[in-house]
């Protein structure tokens, strides 16, 4: 039998890079970039390489389970499918004869497929669709809103052609999109400036022109500085701000305080980098990208830094350029018809959302809502009940603060159900556990990609499952059929492809030559007169009518961050190349790699705990604590520590991972109610912990 290719879809982080699947007599042989797409360059980055080991880890769910024992106990019953779906379906109904459709809850890891989940919650007739973004990228998602009118992905980077590349929480070089880590180098290559400001030396930091290690909780000084300078200097590009930016002066009024010398105060950056950098900045104008970040769940007022971020962009022109920040285009850019919404089958529902988004915060959008403010509404009943959740690879009880607070807000649910393809801290507290198919023995629904060049992609299977799992649209067509949700009751991913791509023009048989099919054949500019902005005057607003109207301020003074408690840190934590959060931690491949994450401590710190590398020490907060190897380094600001995401398994079927390293989230007590009022997002890192030697305990 020969070699079969396959155009696919990783599925090992959100990321969800094209690739193409090698394989023989049903096994897979071998993985690589899709070679269709000129900026992978045939790369994937280790996780991807790792997803045949996620195929083969006998460790993973492997059929439907339903609990017979005490949530969290790990005593399940293995059932069929059938026996599964039924059992869920039936439980929604009776919770919604008891409460109402809108009692139900569903969230996901966001990306390109949720329109399917939409769809079901829709069905349902409940507006609780969430995703984890209020752990992640909510604060940059409203302070582009808030801003220009449109969401962050409206925008692009274009790192290839980009002459200054500035990431303050983005770590382009370890949370992985391969595409863009080609592209920046590329461009790196051809002389593009990369500046890293952070609170460690991460290795983004490692290939940077400038780096600069910044105090904890200062940015929006450093910011603000940065702005003061590029205004005070007149620095910044005067015909896209006449153009496109209102209320420059009431800008230039407020940062007048915020000087490079005040900001080295604040910082600990000396004042003339601060200037030496804002000339280069300027220099290389308008081809800059000052990414927004990624993981913005950091701060208090984590929003503010972010719509800084997006005022520079603007003030150097760089908003809507090539080699800056240009306009995504949709279809209809192009002359294309969309795909067909599967959310589109339902009516929206009437009934307002239980955490409060667009009612009791007209500033946050419907969306995908804040899911730290589900939990919160399960646990008071305000303004509802919701009394059945489904989490689809998603894993609360890791990716939130407070696990403990949230075992007891799910204890008051009637159903909680886990779709997933690895075992997580949350499927073994549920009552019913779906085992999703991992990526490659999958096929998912058709999805866009707006860019420069917009596309539909596809995601084929390229193996049959290997135990009793099924894909995402095969689970919830199964639980659709269970509950009279007929539109959504499809019995094969060819008919939801089919029905995705009415009216575009496009067919099945399209894709097959290279898993994509591009809208236009060359990436499409605006000229600066030319752009769209979807606020209430069409511009840039420095000044946001709607923060204004709910008492938030759009410039916001700064405020200097408390400093830590004498012996203690502000816990920092992050992302590496090889795992993604706790997804990948019991993966055989990943695991030899990267077994625990270990602790981060500054050389002069560590040395006044007498500490010294390789020293297993004693991590604690409000009398609780856990044991890590510390990683003693000049390459941390003295004020943090720093962990990699996800450690601290406790689970007994994951044999690998159980017991190895630390879990972040449990030391990060009230951090439910510490969020971001302006921006929605969980404010991670606002929790210190003490460090002491495990010999002297």
């Amino acid at each position: 039998m020969s070699i079969h290719k396959i155009h696919s879809i990783c599925g090992m982080c959100t990321v969800r890079c094209p690739i193409q699947v090698e394989t023989e007599h049903g096994e897979i042989k071998f993985i690589k970039g899709n070679p269709n797409v000129p900026a992978m360059k045939g790369a994937i980055c280790p996780r991807g390489a790792a997803g045949k080991a996620l195929i083969t880890d006998s460790e993973r769910p492997q059929s439907p389970m339903i609990r017979v024992g005490e949530r969290g106990e790990g005593k399940f019953n293995t059932v069929s499918w059938d026996e599964a779906l039924n059992f869920v379906a039936e439980k929604i109904k009776g919770v919604t004869e008891r409460y109402g459709s809108r009692s139900i809850a569903f969230s996901d890891r966001g990306g390109p497929f949720q329109d399917l989940h939409k769809a079901f919650v829709k069905g349902l007739g409940s507006p609780n669709f969430c995703n984890h973004d209020a752990s992640c990228a909510r604060n940059v998602e409203h302070a582009c809103l808030s801003f220009a009118g449109i969401g962050r992905k409206d925008l692009v980077y274009d790192l290839k052609n980009a002459k200054h590349v500035v990431l303050q929480f983005r770590n382009i070089f370890e949370a992985v999109n391969v595409q863009e880590v080609n592209n920046l180098m590329d461009a790196m290559e051809s002389g593009c400036k990369l500046t890293v400001i952070d609170v460690r030396a991460n290795i983004s930091a490692t290939k940077a022109s400038r780096f600069m290690m910044i105090r904890p909780g200062t940015d929006y000084a450093f910011n603000l500085a940065v702005i003061h300078e590029l205004l005070a200097q007149n620095l910044y590009d005067h015909k896209f701000a006449n153009l496109w930016i209102k209320d420059l002066d009431k800008l230039n009024a407020f940062v007048k305080p915020y000087s490079p010398e005040w900001a080295e105060t604040e910082t600990g950056i000396a004042a003339e980098e601060i200037r030496s950098f804002v000339r280069e900045l300027a220099a290389a104008k308008p081809s800059v990208i000052w990414h927004p970040g990624w993981m913005m769940a950091r701060y208090r007022h984590s929003f503010y830094i972010c719509r800084s971020i997006y005022i520079i962009n603007a003030l150097l022109g760089a908003i809507g350029t090539k080699g800056g920040l240009p306009l995504a285009n949709k279809p209809v850019d192009v002359g294309k018809s969309g795909l067909k919404a599967l959310a589109d089958l339902y009516p929206k529902p009437s009934e307002k959302r239980a955490d409060g988004a667009g009612w009791r915060y007209p500033h946050i959008t419907e969306g995908v809502g804040l899911a730290h403010l589900m939990f919160q509404a399960m646990e008071s009943d305000d303004p509802y009940p919701v009394k059945a959740y489904i989490a689809y690879r998603h894993d609360p009880l890791t990716g939130f603060p407070e696990p403990d607070r949230l075992k007891q807000i799910f204890s008051k649910l009637e159903l909680l159900v886990s779709v997933t393809f690895s075992w997580s801290e949350t499927a073994w507290f549920s009552d019913v556990i779906l085992p999703l198919s991992p990526y490659l023995e999958r096929e998912s629904i058709i999805a866009s990609n707006n860019g420069l060049k917009p596309q539909f992609f596809v995601r084929n299977r390229a193996v049959e499952p290997r135990y009793d799992t099924k894909s995402d649209w095969e689970i919830i067509s199964g639980l659709a059929r269970c509950l009279g949700l007929d539109a959504l009751s499809f019995s094969s991913i060819e008919d939801i492809w089919n029905y995705q791509l009415q009216q575009t023009g496009v067919a099945i048989e399209d894709f097959k030559a290279t898993g994509f099919v591009q809208l236009a054949s060359s990436p499409k500019y605006r000229a600066m007169e030319e752009l769209k902005f979807k606020t209430p005057s069409g511009k840039l607003e420095i000044i946001s009518e709607k923060l204004e109207k709910q008492g938030l301020p759009s410039l916001l003074p700064y405020t200097s961050p408390v400093r830590p408690p004498e012996g203690q840190f502000r816990l920092t934590f992050g992302r590496c190349a090889l795992h993604t959060q706790g997804h990948t931690v019991n993966n055989p491949l990943l695991f030899e790699q990267m077994p625990e994450n270990v602790l981060w401590i500054n050389t002069k710190s560590a040395s006044a705990l007498k500490i010294s590398d390789g020293d297993t020490v004693v991590v604690s907060q409000n009398g609780y604590s856990e044991i890590i190897q510390a990683k003693v380094t000049d390459f941390i600001h003295p004020d943090a520590v720093f962990v990699v995401h996800g450690f601290g398994h406790t689970l007994p079927v994951e044999s690998r991972a159980m017991g190895r390293g630390l879990a972040d989230n449990k030391f990060m007590k009230g951090g439910l109610d510490i969020w971001d009022p302006a921006g929605g997002a969980i404010a991670f890192q606002e929790h210190f912990v003490a460090v002491t030697s495990a010999n002297k305990n």
